[in-house]
């Protein structure tokens, strides 16, 4: 499969997002830009009273920053697939971002939109 081009802007979402993952070790990290072009990034939350994905985590950052529309997000994981929650709370602030899924080097294996 051919890796994917992105623009520089989405790229650096990417790269965010391994960044995220590698510091805590974590299994995925996640990165949105917000509409002023603010990024926010996430790992995973496992606690017994709390439970977030990378993505829900980056999203809720961005929201608690006064974001209201996200640009793009991205997802680096071993997964196939981004996470269902995580999309859904992408979802919240825009109809048509783009969200990338990345393998932990950085190749992105796709892009899902609307």
């Amino acid at each position: 499969m051919p890796e994917l081009t992105l623009s520089a802007e989405d790229q650096k979402l990417v790269t965010l997002a391994r960044a995220a993952r590698a510091r805590v070790g974590a299994v995925e990290g996640a990165a949105v830009r917000d509409g002023d072009g603010r990024t926010y990034t996430g790992a995973p939350v496992a606690l017994p009273s709390l439970s977030l994905t990378a993505l829900q985590y980056a999203v809720a950052s961005a929201v608690a920053a006064g974001a209201t529309v996200l640009e793009a997000a991205a997802v680096v994981t071993e997964a196939s697939t981004v996470d269902s929650a995580g999309y859904a709370a992408v979802r919240d602030l825009a109809a048509d971002a783009p969200v990338h899924l990345a393998t932990p080097d950085g190749t992105v294996l796709g892009t899902v939109a609307g």
